[in-house]
Formats: C-alpha cells, structure tokens, sequence
C-alpha cells in the first residue's frame, strides 16, 4: 500500500512571503518557456524582462529578478507587495513550486509562533 502524503503543517496565504525574498530563485528553461507562454511573449523577450544570470564559483544560473520591498528589501518581481501574494502563480518557477520541500515551513512555525505570543495575528518578524 503506498503511503499516505504528509498532512501540510502551513499556510502560505497567511505568510508575508518570506521565500519570496530568497536573493536568488532559479529559473530553469521550462520555467522561461511557461511565463513566456503565461505573458504571450517571445521566450527571449520573457528571459530579457523577468530573468538575470547570477555568477558564482559554483557556475552561472538563471534567477528572477527583483523590485524594492518594504518588509525584505527584494523581493521577487512578480509579488504583489499590497497583497502579498504571488502574481504569477500558475506559471512560477520549479523551485517555488517545490517550496518548502516537505510537510512543514520553517518561516511559517516562526511567523505563527511570534503572532500567537505578541498577541498579533498580523505581526511581520522583520529580523
């Protein structure tokens, strides 16, 4: 018998977007080719627009790229900082569909621990 999917232990719409203001989200070719398709642009003009290269000791890679954020700094370019919420969500990148890998979300055990004990469901921990 196959075994049962781990029960989900957050809630990303009750999360400000922490993994959302990683420096660096991979964008692998299908990625590009899916927000090329989602934004009905040129997959050249879709890697131009909403990608850069990152270069690193360990190799070059694609990522996306950022706009300012009042609570991380950056912040993806495609989260809506008013919402909060990813504007692209039916076309992002692997790695943000992966996230967090696992049953659980280290930032959201923390943002929901800090709320309950300040007493403030709306409370951002911003260090």
């Amino acid at each position: 018998m196959p075994a049962k999917p781990a029960r989900l232990q957050y809630d990303c719409a009750k999360c400000p977007g922490y993994c959302c203001s990683y420096p660096r989200i991979e964008v692998k070719d299908a990625d590009l080719r899916r927000l090329a398709k989602h934004f009905a642009v040129p997959v050249e003009e879709a890697e131009r627009k909403f990608t850069r290269w990152y270069e690193s000791d360990d190799g070059r890679e694609r990522i996306l790229r950022h706009h300012k954020d009042e609570i991380y700094g950056s912040i993806c370019r495609f989260f809506d900082r008013k919402a909060r919420r990813c504007t692209v969500y039916t076309a992002r990148p692997a790695v943000c569909r992966d996230y967090p890998n696992g049953a659980t979300c280290g930032y959201y055990s923390f943002i929901r621990f800090e709320r309950k004990h300040q007493d403030n469901p709306d409370f951002i921990p911003l260090t």
